[in-house]
């Protein structure tokens, strides 16, 4: 399986970005995904999860409200709409995809994830 995220970059606070994360080579159809990020000497941080059919999310309790997790299946893509974004937003954004067949829930520990993409950066500026 391959990950390829895009969409990021540098945002004045209080802007919006969108990430993408294209996915091939899949052994199951509409596997659970998710987005982490992660900075410098911190571990990676949970941000959303989605199911594989898209009917359930969670987000952390940082991205909730301010961000929206959403996939498109026919075209093997999920996204992460960022609105209202913060200095402390700034960060490498990571898709992962679980391999199961079990699509119905969302998973939120990275542990749980046997994929992961090379990461996006996402900048902040106050």
């Amino acid at each position: 399986v391959q990950l390829v995220e895009s969409g990021g970059g540098l945002v004045q606070a209080g802007g919006s970005l969108r990430l993408s994360c294209i996915a091939s080579g899949r052994t199951f159809n509409r596997p659970p995904m998710g987005w982490f990020r992660q900075t410098p000497g911190k571990d990676r941080e949970f941000v959303a999860a989605i199911s594989g059919g898209g009917g359930r999310a969670s987000y952390s309790d940082s991205a909730k409200g301010r961000f929206t997790i959403s996939r498109d299946n026919a075209n093997d893509t999920v996204y992460l709409q960022m609105n209202s974004l913060r200095p402390e937003d700034t960060a490498v954004y990571y898709c992962a995809e679980r391999s199961t067949a079990i699509s119905g829930d969302y998973y939120i520990r990275d542990i749980e994830y046997e994929h992961w993409g090379q990461g996006t950066q996402v900048t902040v500026s106050s």
